[in-house]
């Protein structure tokens, strides 16, 4: 099983709007129960069943930012009901027809560990292990090996699936784009920020930070 699974670990770089990805066949579904009991050394995720390698160990740039983000966003939660946890931590998806239904590992198709989330609904933190259902609020930051097909899957799902806020940081340029679903749940075009700016968060009423304290090194 490992030596089949292993031959799919190769995402190729892509246009949005031609998906060409090294992926099992259709019938080839894996789930969050296969998922819990495979031993690899990479770092993956499943996407609608099919496995997705993730970017090696990341830049020194990427985590400084994780960290800025986290810790800004942690001294603001401090005493408040929503959390925050930095990666790696699994958040299960399952899609708009089951967003808060309860479902098995074995049914469970999506499996994602974005760089950081907020969460305010505790009762999906129930299992300790992992996140039952879309935070509210998620952050990735890009590394050099994130492909476009990567990108537009992750938008693609966390639209899908009902994240109230999307931020997306760009570490090269120094911008963050703001993602913010609509009354059609959708994401509309995003905020985008640049250096000194000073970003606000529609999920955390009253927080915000300067791009200038996100990306200091």
């Amino acid at each position: 099983m490992e030596k089949i699974i292993k031959n799919y670990l190769t995402v190729q770089k892509e246009d949005f709007s031609e998906v060409n990805v090294s992926e099992p066949e259709s019938s080839f579904g894996f789930t969050y129960a296969d998922y819990l009991t495979w031993n690899f050394k990479e770092r993956i995720e499943l996407i609608r069943g099919k496995i997705f390698k993730m970017c090696p160990a990341p830049t020194f740039t990427h985590q400084a930012i994780l960290l800025n983000i986290a810790t800004k966003f942690s001294i603001f939660l401090n005493e408040n009901p929503c959390k925050c946890f930095p990666a790696p931590v699994d958040v299960k998806l399952k899609g708009k027809p089951f967003k808060k239904k309860k479902l098995r590992d074995d049914e469970i198709t999506t499996v994602v560990q974005p760089d950081i989330i907020v969460v305010c609904d505790i009762e999906k933190l129930e299992d300790d292990r992992s996140v039952d259902g879309a935070p509210e609020l998620v952050v990735e930051i890009l590394s050099p090996g994130n492909t476009k097909t990567e990108i537009k899957y992750k938008f693609d799902l966390y639209e899908e699936n009902g994240v109230l806020e999307y931020w997306v940081v760009y570490p090269e340029y120094k911008q963050i784009y703001v993602y913010l679903l609509n009354e059609n749940d959708e994401y509309g075009k995003p905020v985008i920020y640049e250096t000194s700016e000073e970003i606000s968060s529609v999920v955390l009423q009253g927080f915000s930070v300067l791009t200038d304290q996100i990306f200091k090194m």
